[in-house]
């Protein structure tokens, strides 16, 4: 696929770096969405009804958020394959207190903890940033992670049969756990099997952790206003669980703890966030050092939009094909998953295709033509109704969900080419940027319904379509600083 000789049969150097690290953010997604398939077994063994179920699925994501930022610091201080290990090793534990909790409150807080595993996706962007060079760094993050993203596919397909297989009303047990096991295991041979960069090549680390470094007092001031989105968005997860909701997970005086324990970490990383960059913006900046973080802003948008959309729409599109051809078609729930399906299905080869495209084409250029082809998509889909024909219908989904997976390719084409030492960083805050948007656009799904649904996404993809015409196309070098103090150019453009 890239003119750049990307041979994917090869199991050495940086391909073999490509095909471990993909793997591990398989197995995450597998542990991450073990539960989904097996829920009702979940279900009827621990007698849950409709409302404890809903929880679970909120619970699954509410960590995801602000691991992704934590994430993101720890790999770019302590490097990826020590980060990618020990989280697949730790996530292994709340995976088995899943597979054996005895009541729903074990089941919640297991899998609450899990959501943090959610967040290995960020690892692997700035390990296959430090092992590809920026004309192929595109078609190399869309493949690990399109192929990686498959994780949660696999789990819906093998999971339910391995739990046949072990047998009983408890299989289901044996099989969530046997991800755990996977986990674990594939964690030592992680560990052992990759390195953090290239023979002779430098990692490069942040100054100081616990916030990204700006280059100006007005990116200083705007890296604290998109903070406020990620903390917003914990007190709107809190709401869904509260009795305010109507959900009752949380009486309103936990509640009311919980908003003040999210804003607090809010002021605390602002903290964070001037105690790390005080003392350089003291002093002035040489042009060479300095990067624009309305990049980082603009992407964290791009993918709002496009894993957002992706996040919530693969959630309800099941129930909403059965809605729409049930009466009319006579479609059935299975069928109406299977149709469903096939917007996260096409993630497989849409997103390392979003990737190639950008290295190929220009980052901005693509990365526009794949959000002004979902705001298109998602206005089309608000107007299925029960007399359309199910094939154009699913045809229609696919062709929104290309350029969506292909738009989260494009992303990820972008966020190695700004600040080497803070990838994991800017693809935490990118990353998590995602779940506010599918955690956003669900909540919005609770009080209309499905076509004001799809018509509000696209409204929102055409003021991101905006947005996206103020990056900066990624060219010439991005400067690194040695420990010796000389200054490595590396290539971007």
């Amino acid at each position: 696929m890239s003119t750049q000789k990307l041979n994917l049969f090869s199991f050495t150097g940086k391909i073999k770096i490509l095909h471990m690290t993909w793997m591990a953010f398989f197995i995450s997604f597998v542990v991450w969405f073990n539960h989904a398939p097996l829920m009702m077994a979940v279900a009827q063994t621990l007698g849950m009804d409709n409302s404890q179920i809903k929880i679970i699925l909120i619970l699954n994501v509410a960590l995801t958020i602000p691991a992704r930022i934590i994430i993101g610091i720890l790999v770019d201080k302590f490097g990826p394959k020590r980060t990618y290990s020990t989280l697949l090793a730790a996530g292994s534990i709340p995976c088995f207190m899943f597979a054996f909790a005895t009541s729903f409150e074990q089941l919640a807080l297991a899998r609450f903890l899990l959501g943090f595993i959610g967040a290995g996706f960020v690892i692997g962007i700035r390990m296959v940033g430090e092992w590809f060079p920026a004309k192929q760094v595109g078609i190399a993050e869309g493949i690990y992670g399109g192929w990686g993203n498959f994780g949660s596919a696999a789990a819906a397909g093998a999971l339910p049969a391995l739990a046949l297989i072990f047998g009983g009303e408890e299989g289901w047990r044996y099989a969530i756990a046997s991800t755990g096991v996977i986990a674990l295991v594939y964690s030592i041979i992680y560990f052992f099997s990759v390195s953090d960069t290239p023979k002779g090549s430098t990692y490069f680390k942040p100054k100081k952790s616990g916030a990204m470094e700006v280059t100006s007092i007005w990116d200083l001031f705007f890296y604290v206003l998109m903070n406020i989105p990620l903390y917003a968005t914990l007190s709107l997860l809190t709401w869904k669980l509260s009795s305010s909701s109507g959900t009752n997970l949380l009486s309103m005086p936990v509640a009311i703890g919980i908003y003040i324990s999210i804003w607090i970490l809010f002021f605390y990383n602002i903290y964070k966030i001037i105690h790390v960059n005080e003392e350089h913006l003291q002093q002035p900046i040489e042009e060479i050092h300095r990067y624009k973080f309305k990049q980082v802003a603009i992407l964290d948008l791009a993918y709002f939009i496009t894993f957002g959309s992706e996040l919530a729409v693969v959630s309800m599109l099941p129930m909403f094909f059965f809605d729409t051809f049930h009466e009319s078609q006579g479609v059935t729930m299975v069928q109406a998953g299977l149709l469903g399906g096939s917007f996260a299905f096409i993630n497989l080869v849409a997103r390392p295709v979003g990737g190639w495209i950008s290295d190929k084409f220009g980052r901005k250029l693509s990365l526009s033509i794949f959000v002004l082809g979902l705001t298109t998509g998602y206005f089309g889909m608000s107007q299925i109704n029960p007399q359309w024909s199910i094939a154009w219908a699913v045809l229609l989904t696919m062709s929104c969900s290309c350029f969506v997976s292909g738009g989260c390719g494009a992303v990820y084409a972008i966020v190695p080419l700004i600040k080497r030492r803070m990838t994991g960083q800017i693809a935490g805050m990118v990353g998590a940027y995602g779940n506010v948007g599918g955690v956003l656009f669900l909540t919005i799904l609770s009080f209309v319904s499905p076509e004001v649904f799809f018509i509000v996404i696209a409204a929102v993809a055409l003021s991101v379509l905006i947005a996206v015409q103020f990056i900066d196309e990624p060219k010439g070098h991005m400067a690194e600083v040695q420990e010796d103090g000389t200054v490595e150019m590396i290539e971007v453009g």
